[in-house]
């Protein structure tokens, strides 16, 4: 097939039609469309619904798994005064990871079929259909697969008592991460903190989707040099 021919028809399941853009699915997946509608993704329904979910679920599930991560280091003997710096050091790590996924991961250029279909599915949707509401936060059964690495690398650098402590931490800092997100394209802050996060993160989106990592802080991207410019020009 032509890829520079081939055109993604939007009134059908998107995942397996845009692997065949090629090189010039990097182009196509950062023109925008900005409705709320929610674009089908899979001919199949079950597998459609999964990747479909409500901002609320995310604190729904996983708060009281923060909590019981949080109390079996209390019941492990850790006093609540190491409790407490514990999970401040595991939201902090969060912050990392966060940085870390959105640049180099979610932002990897690719132009093989495969390579193009993964990235849409992981990051490419979110920036091609940027206010639908329903795909602004991880699905549950993805997050829950992705957290057993994550513990297991926890158990590598944190001693055992501490662990689920630093764990919960690092689960409760993803959450913020997921809400903050769904937030800042779906609220409509006036000042103040949560109004600059906004104005940075649409900035990623709409003018300069190479730099602006960051969701919940712009910390990393002053520690890397990924600040956009203000004069809006494109990094190269």
């Amino acid at each position: 097939m032509d890829n520079q021919m081939f055109s993604v028809d939007l009134s059908k399941p998107l995942v397996f039609q845009v692997g065949h853009l090629g090189e010039a699915y990097e182009e196509w997946v950062h023109q925008p469309i900005v409705t709320k509608e929610t674009p089908r993704l899979f001919a199949n329904g079950f597998i459609e619904f999964l990747t479909r979910t409500r901002w609320w679920a995310i604190p729904l599930i996983w708060l009281p798994v923060v909590c019981w991560s949080v109390s079996s280091s209390i019941n492990n003997g850790i006093h609540p005064y190491h409790v407490a710096p514990t999970v401040i050091a595991g939201i902090f790590l969060w912050t990392l990871l966060e940085y870390s996924l959105h640049r180099f991961l979610f932002h990897i250029k690719t132009k093989s079929y495969w390579g193009n279909t993964l990235h849409y599915l992981i990051h490419g949707c979110h920036h091609k259909h940027p206010m639908d509401g329903l795909r602004l936060v991880f699905p549950p059964a993805v997050t829950a697969i992705l957290l057993v690495p994550f513990w297991n690398l926890i158990k590598l650098l944190v001693s055992a008592p501490y662990s689920p402590a630093f764990f919960g931490g690092g689960l409760l800092g993803y959450v913020i991460y997921d809400c903050t997100h769904y937030y800042l394209h779906h609220g409509k802050p006036l000042k103040g903190l949560s109004y600059r996060l906004k104005r940075f993160h649409m900035n990623h989106h709409f003018r300069i989707q190479n730099m602006g990592f960051g969701i919940t802080n712009t910390f990393w991207d002053r520690i890397f040099g990924t600040l956009p410019p203000k004069s809006g020009k494109k990094a190269s």
